[in-house]
């Protein structure tokens, strides 16, 4: 039985190259200069990310005659999905309070709007007033 880090899969996934890394694999197993070729950086600078990938557990490496081929490992990724998952439901129930929330405010505004007759003002405005005085 493998153990994974969880540190070691948090900061792997941090970096922006090894995250498309990951999405690339998702479609399945390839060499690594095909994934390589995906990006626009060295190839010894993708050997890295592999490498740091690898050592996160993320992906497997399987060599072939000369070639490697990596392939996604999703088994570290539950542990970030079980973490993540406390936020989730604090998320969930948070933004279902504010639903709530702004659907009763919205319905005493509704009832309240609906209640009471508009008022129409009897006052004559301000400029009217002006030009009636200045007609006398």
């Amino acid at each position: 039985m493998v153990t994974y880090s969880p540190e070691a899969t948090f900061s792997a996934l941090a970096d922006p190259t090894r995250r498309a890394v990951l999405d690339l694999l998702r479609k399945g197993r390839q060499p690594a200069g095909q994934i390589a070729s995906a990006f626009p950086i060295s190839r010894p600078a993708i050997s890295k990310h592999l490498r740091l990938l690898r050592r996160a557990h993320l992906v497997n490496e399987h060599r072939e005659g000369r070639n490697r081929f990596y392939q996604l490992n999703p088994e570290p990724l539950k542990a970030v999905d079980s973490w993540l998952e406390q936020y989730r439901s604090f998320w969930s129930s948070s933004l279902s309070s504010l639903k709530a929330f702004v659907e009763a405010e919205y319905a005493k505004e509704t009832s309240a709007t609906n209640a009471s007759p508009k008022r129409r003002s009897h006052r004559t405005p301000h400029r009217t007033r002006k030009k009636v005085r200045d007609a006398e």
